[in-house]
């Protein structure tokens, strides 16, 4: 977000697209409102990051300053957080640990305790190492080479126990006190870890003198295979997180009782091509249809049914899909970039990438469809 005048922050009647320029093939990251993209601003050539949201009752503040912010799993402390909820490099031993016993108790190897284990704010200094950590070397203390979408059980055991090292070739240069402060924030034992008026008096950001070390970071952050593999793997991870413990489950088709399948029984059938007729009276149940086949999509890429054999029953929910959704540019597109025959995907298909996309054509087909 970048730092302009009252003036400029108040509601512009003007097109972004006059101040900035957006670079709409670069994406920063991803969210649930849609990507954040790399936006110069014409007048200074400044780099910023630019989030679009749709417009939409929840997106409106109307009568206030406008201020974004991105608090993802946090929570309000009441002396009660107990949620095993997580970024997985930068999870906190504690929060772990309330992971496992939330997980036991579900399966019943220990009983339900009365009085849950919980912890406290000292977890976000434990993260906060972590992103120092990350800022000085340009990689985590805590990895795994094998990424999954549970937490390896490797990395795992190295943040139960804060085992990490400052490997010479990228800690040579960066001083003691930087490394002081990392350790004394990644302490397992929530009592020993710093807190966050230790690290504001600590000597190392009190220090009148900054050293010229040219730090591996950057070169490191720029590296875009490293940070591809990073995105790889927080977006299977936390896809994981995300997913509900109550399993969905469908109803045969033939004892459903949804008024727009009832209703498209009745109107007949489709011709031998296999392309619906759609009619200005039956557009807005046919889009709705059309979203519902894409969403079938995304669960599938992110939460396959057991006992399936996912590649034949992706092809068969992709089929369905593009079926009803056959003027999208961004869905041919794809499926042409993805080796899609009309009937299967003849190579092997990242599904996390192909379910990420998909979720942009929802996204671009409910704008067309509010904008008709």
């Amino acid at each position: 977000m970048s730092e302009e005048s009252d003036m400029e922050k108040a509601i512009k009647e003007t097109s972004i697209l006059e101040e900035y320029s957006i670079n709409w093939t670069q994406k920063l990251g991803a969210g649930i409102s849609g990507p954040v993209r790399v936006c110069v601003k014409k007048s200074t050539q400044e780099r910023f990051a630019l989030k679009i949201l749709l417009d939409r009752p929840k997106a409106r503040n109307e009568d206030a300053p406008v201020k974004l912010c991105d608090f993802g799993f946090a929570k309000i402390d009441q002396g009660d957080l107990m949620t095993p909820q997580f970024t997985p490099y930068y999870v906190a031993p504690q929060v772990l640990e309330a992971q496992r016993r939330h997980q036991k108790e579900k399966s019943g190897i220990i009983p339900t305790s009365p009085t849950p284990y919980t912890y406290n704010k000292s977890c976000d200094l434990w993260s906060l190492g972590v992103i120092i950590y990350v800022m000085l070397c340009g990689y985590p203390p805590f990895y795994s080479k094998h990424h999954s979408r549970t937490i390896p059980k490797d990395m795992r055991r190295k943040i139960m126990t804060g085992s990490f090292e400052f490997p010479e070739e990228e800690w040579s240069q960066i001083s003691e006190m930087a490394k002081d402060v990392v350790r004394k924030l990644l302490k397992v034992k929530p009592e020993e870890r710093l807190t966050i008026e230790g690290v504001l008096d600590h000597p190392w950001l009190n220090s009148t003198e900054a050293l010229d070390n040219v730090l591996p970071s950057a070169q490191l952050m720029m590296d875009k295979a490293v940070v591809a593999g990073i995105q790889q793997a927080h977006a299977e991870q936390l896809a994981n997180m995300r997913i509900q413990d109550l399993k969905v489950s469908l109803k045969p088709l033939h004892s459903v009782n949804n008024p727009i399948l009832r209703k498209r029984k009745l109107l007949g059938t489709r011709p031998k091509d296999g392309v619906y007729i759609h009619d200005h009276e039956n557009g807005a149940e046919d889009s709705n249809v059309a979203l519902e086949k894409l969403r079938d999509v995304i669960a599938q890429c992110i939460l396959p049914q057991a006992g399936e054999n996912e590649d034949e029953k992706l092809n068969e929910v992709m089929q369905e899909a593009w079926k009803y959704n056959r003027e999208c540019k961004l869905l041919r597109d794809t499926l042409q970039s993805f080796s899609w025959n009309g009937r299967g995907f003849t190579d092997k298909v990242d599904r996390l990438k192909l379910a990420e996309i998909v979720k942009q054509v929802i996204e671009e087909q409910t704008t067309s469809h509010e904008s008709q």
